[in-house]
């Protein structure tokens, strides 16, 4: 994976999936404990080419074993900063806009309180996690408002996907047990393609906000 660092060393490593970013804090460390910015919604912007303002933040807290996803709204779709507060998760982002190259690819990636690491997850990917600790506290904060009316769930083991999750038999809501498979998605439905956000100028949009 390569990565960069931004003017304060925050450290942004690439994916092989494209416009999704794993990001590194510069952490403070003395004999009190320790201090980090968890968001600069100025620098997070330009350093992860994020288009909307977050509008929603979420907690959850989540036992050992328990499988969350694989979520996404068919619109109205939400890109996501993942955060960790406590423990550690196994982390996954599944692409499914409907030009990419890399639909139906994923990603994934360990977050934990220790390395302090956070995961942008922008708009057109489902996204799930499951706890690897013994609970689990999980921030995300979202670009749009959550829409239960365009709600979906992929399924977690669906063999298209072939996802390495580190669990055999995890905890799962009814709802995600009944997760649809790739092959089922009807792609005419979902909002986002991959050109709706690579192609995104930040700096235009700073220059049209600034001019209201």
């Amino acid at each position: 994976m390569k990565s960069h660092k931004t003017s304060n060393s925050m450290k942004i490593i690439e994916t092989s999936l494209a416009d999704v970013k794993i990001i590194e804090p510069q952490v403070f460390n003395d004999d009190r404990g320790f201090f980090y910015e968890s968001f600069q919604a100025e620098r997070y912007q330009k350093a992860l080419n994020i288009p909307k303002p977050f509008v929603q933040s979420n907690v959850s807290q989540s036992k050992q074993g328990v499988l969350r996803g694989l979520h996404f709204q068919r619109q109205q779709p939400q890109g996501k900063l993942i955060s960790i507060i406590s423990g550690s998760i196994f982390d996954v982002a599944v692409d499914l806009r409907r030009d990419s190259e890399n639909f139906g690819k994923w990603i994934g990636v360990e977050l934990s309180a220790e390395n302090k690491r956070q995961v942008w997850i922008p708009e057109g990917f489902a996204h799930g996690f499951v706890t690897l600790s013994e609970l689990a506290d999980v921030e995300y904060k979202c670009t749009d408002y959550y829409a239960p009316q365009h709600e979906a769930s992929l399924l977690w083991n669906d063999s298209d996907l072939a996802i390495g999750w580190p669990v055999k038999s995890p905890i799962l809501s009814e709802k995600d047990q009944l997760g649809l498979k790739l092959k089922d998605l009807k792609l005419e439905e979902l909002q986002v393609r991959h050109k709706d956000i690579s192609h995104i100028n930040i700096s235009n949009i700073n220059n049209r906000e600034s001019e209201q």
